[in-house]
């Protein structure tokens, strides 16, 4: 069989979660299937060495156009130049004119969840309001078009059958997220001060992984650290990733917290490969998202022996399990209570790196491959068993 699979944004410098689930989802089907042959469909940019060509596998860049573009016609015009008979859309979005057998990867539905006016008036980047557009016109067009379609929690597989009406259980089906080999505790002294020289982290930090995305929670985050600083003073300061220094500046002075800004440590860019060396060198990880399809910071976070704070909405009780600290992502309160019993307690912060070490070792990027290729290979016999009805 010959399957296409879109990875059009791997080879960027700074990926994000689609990326790294598309990119770990190639690498390890490469170890699991050495009988099919493969076409990775990518946009040409600098970050080129992350995968490599096999035997079966062949990596083909297709330069031009915004995303739109690129999808709805270089793709399919790709996948066709190479004889495709299946073509796996990894994020969200597939194209829809394409006569291909096509299985679609996603992730959550939140686009849907508001109209094009709010998306469009909403928070965040010009780049983010534009992709949950487009998302939100693309996506329902799709769901009856798409032979298979996975997300990664049944969470998010309830939104979804709910939302489209979709009762097919052949059709819609959960493949959870992994956590890479490399997100382990790091006791290597070298590396530690590698990586805390190199990102200026300070001695003692709180972790917070979120953006500009409402959805990440970064003003509750923020008023529960500057409540958590009255009660228990400025000793422990709060660590986060690429995150905007004006954007941080704005939300303090919006909590009438200005004062703050010396206490929160902001990494600019980390390397996917140096968050383990910063998950185990942190007090607890703070993960209180308002809403996930999956969240797999919190399960690389317990992978590398960081106690985790997450929320008890949406998918996240379903992959921490009971190894993470639960709380109510609306109110901040709820919050600083956790950062007080974990970090005011070493055995229970103990208690919950043990937890968090064995619920971590529950998913791998291995399991998720295999899953997806058993759909692979249901899907093309499926197709072929219509194709023989029809003639």
């Amino acid at each position: 069989m010959k399957i296409g699979i879109e990875a059009q944004r791997i080879f960027r410098k700074k990926k994000h979660g689609m990326d790294m689930v598309a990119l770990e989802l190639i690498r390890h089907l490469q170890l699991v299937d050495k009988e099919n042959e493969y076409f990775v469909f990518v946009k040409p940019d600098e970050d080129h060495t992350v995968i490599q060509e096999t035997a079966n596998f062949r990596i083909i860049e297709i330069a031009g156009g915004p995303y739109p573009y690129w999808e709805q016609v270089l793709l399919p015009r790709a996948a066709k130049k190479y004889g495709c008979e299946l073509l796996h859309c990894t994020s969200n979005t597939a194209p829809l004119f394409s006569s291909i057998p096509l299985v679609l990867t996603l992730h959550d539905i939140i686009f849907m969840e508001s109209s094009v006016w709010q998306l469009l008036r909403g928070a965040g980047s010009r780049y983010q309001k534009f992709g949950n557009i487009y998302r939100h016109l693309i996506v329902p067009r799709l769901i009856r078009k798409c032979k298979k379609i996975i997300t990664v929690s049944n969470y998010e597989k309830e939104r979804i059958a709910a939302f489209f009406d979709i009762h097919d259980e052949e059709k819609l089906l959960t493949v959870y997220n992994g956590v890479s080999d490399y997100f382990q505790p790091v006791t290597d002294p070298a590396l530690l001060q590698r990586v805390k020289e190199q990102y200026h982290l300070p001695d003692r930090y709180f972790f917070f992984l979120g953006n500009t995305h409402p959805k990440k929670n970064t003003i509750g985050v923020l008023k529960a650290y500057a409540d958590y600083c009255k009660r228990e003073g400025n000793g422990v300061q709060l660590v986060m990733i690429d995150y905007d220094q004006t954007e941080l500046a704005r939300l303090l002075d919006s909590i009438e917290a200005p004062e703050l800004i010396n206490q929160i440590h902001l990494t600019g860019y980390v390397n996917n490969k140096d968050l383990p060396a910063i998950y185990s060198q942190c007090e607890l990880f703070l993960y209180p998202s308002l809403r996930e399809s999956f969240g797999i910071p919190i399960i690389e976070a317990m992978a590398c022996g960081a106690p985790v704070i997450t929320s008890n909405t949406s998918s996240m009780p379903e992959v921490a399990g009971a190894a993470a600290l639960l709380i109510d992502p609306f109110n901040p309160a709820s919050i600083t209570g956790a950062m007080q019993a974990i970090s005011s307690s070493k055995t229970k912060s103990q208690q919950m790196i043990e937890a968090g070490l064995v619920q971590a070792r529950i998913f791998s990027w291995s399991g998720m491959a295999a899953a997806v290729l058993t759909q692979y290979i249901k899907t093309n016999k499926q197709h072929h068993y219509k194709l023989k009805l029809s003639v």
